[in-house]
C-alpha cells in the first residue's frame, strides 16, 4: 500500500465542507498533539497498522522494512495529508513544529494490546540526522 493516501473530493456547499478520511473503519481513533522539536514512533507493529492524518503542523515521516538497514524513505508531511504505516514497518514522526494529526489505528489501543504488538528502535531520524 502506498505511504501517501488520497482523499476523496470533499463535499462543499454553502454550509462550508465535509472531508471524508476513512469510509470503512473498526479500530481505535486518537488525537495526538506534538511539540516541536520531538520525535514519536521509533518502533513497528508486528500486526497493526494505521493512517495518519496531519491537521496542522509539520512531520517528517521516515520509515523502512523491519529488520532492514537500508537508509530510510523520507516523506514531509504537510496539513490535510492522509498517510499510512503497514505492519513490519519501521517508523520515525520528527515534528519541526507544533503539530496535532489524528490516528487511525487497525487494533485497539488498549495499553497491553498495542504494547504487546509494538517492538521499539531507534530512531530513524537520529540515524539520518544526527
Amino acid at each position: 500500500m502506498e505511504v501517501i493516501q488520497e482523499l476523496p473530493k470533499p463535499f462543499i456547499d454553502n454550509r462550508g465542507e465535509i472531508q471524508n478520511l476513512l469510509s470503512e473503519h473498526h479500530g481505535s481513533c486518537v488525537v495526538i498533539k506534538s511539540n516541536k522539536g520531538f520525535q514519536r514512533a521509533n518502533h513497528y507493529h508486528k500486526n497493526d497498522y494505521h493512517y495518519c492524518y496531519l491537521i496542522s503542523g509539520k512531520i517528517i515521516y521516515l520509515e523502512r522494512p523491519a529488520g532492514s538497514k537500508s537508509k530510510p524513505i523520507e516523506y514531509s508531511i504537510n496539513p490535510g495529508t492522509m498517510f499510512y504505516t503497514g505492519p513490519m514497518i519501521e517508523h520515525s514522526m520528527f515534528f519541526p513544529e507544533n503539530s496535532i494529526f489524528i490516528t487511525f489505528g487497525g487494533g485497539t489501543r488498549l495499553h497491553k494490546d498495542y504494547e504487546d504488538d509494538l517492538v521499539r528502535v531507534e530512531s530513524l531520524y537520529d540515524e539520518v540526522y544526527k
